[in-house]
């Protein structure tokens, strides 16, 4: 068995071993959920955009779906930061020494970024489509019954994507630092990447045009933000290639 082959048994021996930590984290995180979901459903219950609503199950399955998947995504934000570190762990071999305590802090600006996304969707787009909805719905004389499983899937539908696509900042520093993309490549596939992000809220928002548009035109400024992080980024990774030079030449 030669050099090469060895690296690459290694490299799928650490890659098992990251993603059982992450599972074993995850099942922890979503036993303990378990115990405090409850206090989540009810309070999202009583929130301004569903106290006047009343929750209705269709099926006799919808309440403990809920449930189950409330524990899920519970245990998924828990596990979030174990994942990016775990990541990290697995990158980081073949980043530069001063590459590597920077981008061991992405992590906590990438949590931070995570839960402001879900803060975003909740508090200004969420109640913003609710509303609307509602006041149509009394415009064109319509009495809604609201299905529980319903309701919390599009909660799910408008919230959970936000919180990854605030990421996109954290990423592209990321692949910047890998020498995967750089500044000019972002600049110049500007258009296409709006492209994309036109669609994207087009499937996590209410075929409605104002909703669009508050989707839309953070996603723009997120991307323009990605671009001038890349650049500082981009600076850095040169600057520090050639000190690692530096100190292996002396």
């Amino acid at each position: 068995m030669n050099q090469n082959e060895m690296s690459v048994y290694d490299h799928i021996g650490e890659l098992r071993k990251r993603l059982v930590i992450v599972f074993i984290f995850f099942v922890v995180a979503f036993v303990g959920s378990l115990f405090v979901v409850e206090h989540f459903i009810l309070f999202l219950q009583r929130a301004d955009e569903a106290k006047e609503l009343t929750m209705n199950a269709f099926r006799l399955t919808d309440p403990i779906k809920i449930y189950m998947e409330f524990a899920f995504i519970i245990a998924f934000i828990v596990t979030f930061p174990i994942i990016l570190f775990q990541l990290w762990a697995f990158i980081s071999p073949g980043l530069y020494k001063k590459e590597r305590k920077v981008t061991l802090s992405y992590i906590p600006m990438s949590l931070f970024l995570f839960l402001a996304g879900l803060s975003f969707s909740y508090f200004i787009l969420f109640p913003f489509v609710v509303e609307f909805m509602t006041q149509l719905s009394d415009r064109l004389a319509i009495e809604q019954v609201i299905g529980i499983n319903e309701y919390f899937e599009f909660l799910f539908q408008l919230t959970l994507p936000f919180g990854l696509l605030f990421q996109l900042p954290v990423v592209i520093m990321f692949l910047t630092r890998l020498g995967i993309v750089t500044p000019a490549y972002l600049s110049k596939s500007r258009k296409y990447a709006y492209f994309v992000l036109l669609v994207i809220a087009a499937f996590i928002t209410p075929p409605e045009i104002i909703s669009h548009l508050m989707v839309s035109i953070p996603l723009f400024i997120l991307y323009e933000i990605s671009i001038l992080i890349s650049r500082g980024a981009y600076r850095k990774k040169m600057k520090a290639e050639v000190a690692e030079i530096d100190e292996v030449e002396k």
